[in-house]
């Protein structure tokens, strides 16, 4: 693919609990990609395990990786906000998002670059997503997110309108939204970003195919999405999303049930999530 711009970058945070397989896995999918004019910046966020450590040093040998060793753990928000700034400060036009144990498809970046290009006015283009188990294996769900900026809009009001590792932004999206992510969040960093871009008339799409792998496991349920006071500030997230965007009472009713969800045994979650993701 040839591209006017070969300036994009990608951003990928790494914590102690990640696994050094997965991050393999992910750093290859990004650096095995169709697409080849790209940049990998890996940013840790504090002390990390030997096996993470060695890996990291192996892979920023490359000429295109640049890991960031930060001294203490802040929270994923101001790690990706570490990593936009140089971003900024190095010019790149386009911007990746990727998890440490989430495996890009082959074309995904060559995809998403070409409809960007194609669109000049969309500020971030997800893509459809199929989940994987902790062995790597298929579970059988695709999840296809909304193609336009006026059904992503619609999809808001009960749920994130991307995957937030498979997004491709442009620089213009941190600059309409005159912020990047809210650093007091250690969780939802999306949601409030999303949040932010729209309030500001960010424009949002999806492109239909596959351009990730999410490695899905009990750890969503058991830890991420568990307990009263997350269940309460998620909600508290979303009547502000509602109230913002002007979404109507249904949204509002969505919300709760959403609570509900989120206080209840994980294997009630494990159920809910199949009927509303």
């Amino acid at each position: 693919m040839n591209c006017t711009m070969n300036n994009l970058a990608i951003i990928l945070p790494v914590y102690k609990n990640d696994q050094d397989l997965y991050l393999r896995l992910s750093l290859d999918s990004v650096l095995n990609q169709t697409y080849q004019d790209l940049e990998l910046l890996v940013g840790v966020d504090g002390p990390i395990g030997e096996d993470l450590s060695n890996t990291l040093k192996e892979y920023e040998k490359r000429d295109n990786v640049k890991v960031l060793w930060f001294a203490e753990n802040r929270g994923l928000a101001v790690v990706l906000n570490d990593l936009l700034e140089v971003c900024f400060a190095e010019g790149y036009e386009y911007i990746a998002r990727m998890d440490a144990d989430d495996i890009s498809m082959p074309d995904r970046l060559e995809k998403q670059m070409r409809y960007l290009q194609a669109h000049p006015d969309i500020d971030v283009v997800g893509g459809a997503i199929t989940e994987i188990d902790a062995d790597g294996k298929s579970n059988g769900k695709t999840i296809v997110y909304p193609e336009t900026p006026e059904d992503c809009y619609k999809f808001f009001s009960k749920r994130n309108p991307h995957a937030h590792p498979a997004v491709l932004f442009r620089k213009s999206f941190f600059e309409k939204a005159g912020c990047k992510y809210r650093p007091e969040y250690r969780q939802n960093q999306d949601t409030m970003l999303w949040l932010d871009g729209m309030k500001a008339g960010t424009r949002h799409a999806n492109i239909p195919d596959v351009v990730l792998q999410f490695r899905f496991t009990d750890s969503l349920f058991k830890k991420r999405r568990n307990g009263w006071a997350f269940a309460k500030k998620q909600l508290k997230d979303r009547k502000l999303i509602n109230k913002t965007l002007g979404y109507g009472f249904g949204a509002t009713v969505f919300g709760y049930m959403m609570f509900v969800m989120l206080v209840s045994p994980a294997w009630v979650k494990k159920i809910a999530y199949k009927v509303f993701r």
